[in-house]
């Protein structure tokens, strides 16, 4: 007989929303949305938000009167707060398992298997009520052997209040049930494109793709299908090692907050996603080979229209900020004209090599040593005491063209300006 491996899905429930409420009480049972960056469109949802019909994606100038209406609470993306809070949940995880795969800012696979216990369930519900109790998050959980099931799991619990955000589908009988309830384009791993052709052949719920035929999802769905068929019948195929690779490019660019027209401050932008784009790249341990730089003015606006970009082949690969801060301050120079007003500016790293293999150049005079120890020195720093605790000033101390935030709540787990306070009550 086969050996029960479980694993958990844990899934914070509407986290953008959940981060707001948990230092600010007046919230609860209240609709949120939070917005994209420039406070244009809706990137999450409270449950109540949801019920009004507020759709994901929706621009907020179109929900007005909704807003107004229902008293929507309205939050631009406070991505400090919400990172710092998924850090706490985690962390929180890892007292349950010693084997926590992150999955996304609020999602998580814990492997259960070696966890002795009388009653799987009661313990996951004990990891739920701990997460509540020590963040102030509620998530859901869903077990089951393969990531897939798990996923279908966690979206049950989520949904249906009879499971108490906890459901365990291993040797559960109502199985079949949970699959014919849920349909194939809620199923892990089946996209847009997958569901019509899925729907054209009559297959419309997870349960008929896991009975489909073998040769037909191999043909028409690739691998991936087939390992997403196989899951549906418990046979775990999708493991951490199907995680993607690096990236071959990583972009960082925004949108002003409003026009720009002050080379200094086009400056001090570059300079910004230069430091951003290369600690992602550090993050997957490459250094890149070449540096691109763009600025446009808006399209959609009647102003004179300017776009352009420079590319640089930097003559060692490199993931050092400090240096690759020269080369995108020379190329930003490089296409910047005076008299336009600037809409957006971009930076990206291509040609990334593993950089304990980079090779140096004859002539190379910098200090690698020296650039090393400092890039790694500022990481630690701002690891330890958060972002840009330690910063480059080239990237700017006011930063007025940053992308507009009007709705931001405080920072309240990494500033200590926006520590909350506790009041006693007066006494009558």
């Amino acid at each position: 007989m086969k050996s029960k491996k479980p694993l958990a899905l844990v899934d914070c429930n509407n986290f953008y929303a959940s981060c707001e409420r948990v230092f600010n009480p007046k919230l609860k049972d209240k609709p949120i949305v939070v917005l994209s960056n420039n406070d244009g469109i809706i990137v999450a949802r409270s449950a109540e938000a949801k019920a009004l019909g507020i759709g994901m994606g929706e621009p907020l100038f179109k929900i007005k009167d909704i807003v107004k209406k229902h008293e929507v609470q309205v939050f631009s993306s406070n991505y400090t707060l919400y990172g710092d809070m998924s850090h706490r949940v985690m962390s929180t995880l890892e007292q349950f398992s010693p084997n926590v795969e992150i999955y996304s800012i609020d999602e998580a696979f814990i492997d259960l298997e070696g966890i002795y216990c009388a009653d799987l369930t009661e313990y996951c519900r004990k990891i739920r009520n701990t997460v509540l109790k020590w963040t102030g998050i509620t998530v859901s959980v869903g077990v089951a052997e393969t990531k897939t099931l798990a996923k279908l799991a966690n979206r049950i619990a989520k949904k249906d209040s009879r499971h108490n955000g906890v459901l365990n589908i291993i040797d559960n009988p109502d199985i079949d049930e949970y699959l014919r309830a849920t349909k194939v384009e809620d199923v892990w791993g089946v996209g847009h494109q997958y569901t019509k052709l899925l729907n054209k052949n009559n297959i419309l719920t997870a349960y008929d793709l896991r009975e489909s035929g073998d040769k037909w999802i191999r043909k028409n769905m690739t691998v991936m299908g087939h390992r997403t068929q196989w899951e549906l019948r418990n046979i775990p195929c999708i493991t951490s090692d199907y995680a993607p690779p690096p990236k071959k490019a990583i972009i960082c660019s925004r949108s002003f907050g409003r026009g720009v027209f002050e080379k200094s401050e086009v400056l001090e932008s570059v300079a910004l996603f230069t430091t951003r784009a290369a600690e992602k790249m550090r993050n997957q341990k490459s250094a890149a080979k070449n540096l691109s730089v763009y600025l446009r003015t808006n399209p959609f606006k009647a102003v004179p229209q300017y776009h352009n970009g420079c590319i640089v082949e930097l003559p060692v690969p490199t993931d050092a900020s400090a240096e690759l801060l020269v080369f995108a301050r020379r190329a930003a120079e490089q296409i910047f004209r005076q008299g336009y007003e600037y809409n957006k500016v971009g930076v990206m790293l291509t040609g990334f090599v593993p950089v304990d293999h980079s090779q140096l150049a004859m002539f190379d005079s910098e200090n690698r040593i020296k650039l090393n120890n400092v890039t790694r020195v500022v990481d630690e720093i701002n690891m330890e005491f958060g972002s840009e605790a330690v910063f480059y000033a080239s990237t700017g101390i006011r930063r007025r063209w940053k992308t507009r935030r009007d709705s931001l709540s405080p920072r309240y787990t990494t500033d200590w300006e926006d520590l909350p306070l506790a009041k006693a009550e007066s006494e009558e």
